[in-house]
């Protein structure tokens, strides 16, 4: 790697286009930031060649930087130094962390007979998305369900929120959400919307039901679940606010909620 590559160089430049959605969806592609997420990338690579295609990183090289780089190569992943002007055109945020990587987008089925999952219904926020992606992995969820008009998971933001999690369960996209509806009963889940308004409040009244096979739906803080999503669902369910605040923001209510399901399954150990 005694070359360094520039933002003009076509490698660099053609990575950088990752950072648009039309360019994610058209290659199938997308940019992922930082190290501790990037072990699992390249684990990922290490048994799926493909899974990842570039590695850019910046000097002075670390050395945990240094063994993951070792791995990267060995796992046919082409690394390449850059200029810190050519890693900052790769990410969205104020401090990169001087590493990126070009990863493939895991491909994402929903498993045979699936316990928990979790569904985002129009949430806009990829921060909140990430963090819930992360959470259900976790949570031990079977999988991640982004319907409607929600954000897209490879989102730059999505991403590092989710801290590597996409790589550890299926997170699956579905535009109609009818249709997300329709996968979720035949693969045997119940639909539970999380809803300020529901007729139950999670705690011992919900254990029975929590303990059958559940597909969590969360709406949009700002919107929570469309009626007609929630009109739909099995049963909708409320986290009980004890104190004076007015509700929870959906990463934190998405870690009651799935977590309250573990409880209830209580089949297997914590990993």
């Amino acid at each position: 790697m005694s070359e360094v590559l520039t933002e003009r160089t076509p490698r660099v430049a053609a990575a950088r286009k990752l950072l648009r959605r039309a360019a994610r969806e058209d290659t199938g592609r997308f940019l992922l930031e930082g190290v501790r997420p990037a072990y699992d990338a390249v684990a990922q690579a290490e048994t799926d060649r493909g899974a990842v295609t570039d590695l850019f990183v910046t000097e002075p090289v670390a050395d945990r930087e240094r063994d993951l780089l070792i791995r990267a190569r060995e796992a046919g992943v082409r690394t390449a130094l850059v200029t810190e002007k050519a890693i900052a055109g790769l990410t969205d945020t104020v401090h990169p962390q001087g590493l990126v990587l070009v990863c493939r987008q895991p491909r994402a089925q929903l498993p045979p007979s699936p316990r928990l999952v979790a569904v985002l219904v129009d949430v806009a926020d990829p921060g909140n998305a990430g963090t819930v992606i992360r959470t259900a992995d976790a949570a031990g969820a079977d999988a991640v369900l982004l319907a409607g008009d929600s954000v897209d998971p490879f989102n730059p933001k999505c991403v590092r929120a989710s801290m590597g999690s996409l790589f550890h369960l299926p997170v699956l996209r579905e535009r109609v959400p009818d249709e997300g509806w329709r996968r979720l009963r035949e693969a045997g889940l119940g639909l539970v919307v999380a809803d300020g308004g529901g007729e139950l409040d999670l705690g011992p009244p919900t254990d029975d039901l929590l303990a059958r096979p559940t597909a969590w739906v969360f709406g949009s803080e700002a919107h929570g679940v469309p009626d007609e999503v929630a009109a739909q669902a099995d049963h909708r369910v409320r986290v009980p606010i004890r104190g004076r605040a007015e509700s929870l923001n959906l990463a934190t209510a998405a870690a009651v909620c799935l977590y309250a399901s573990v409880r209830a399954q209580a089949t297997d150990p914590p990993r």
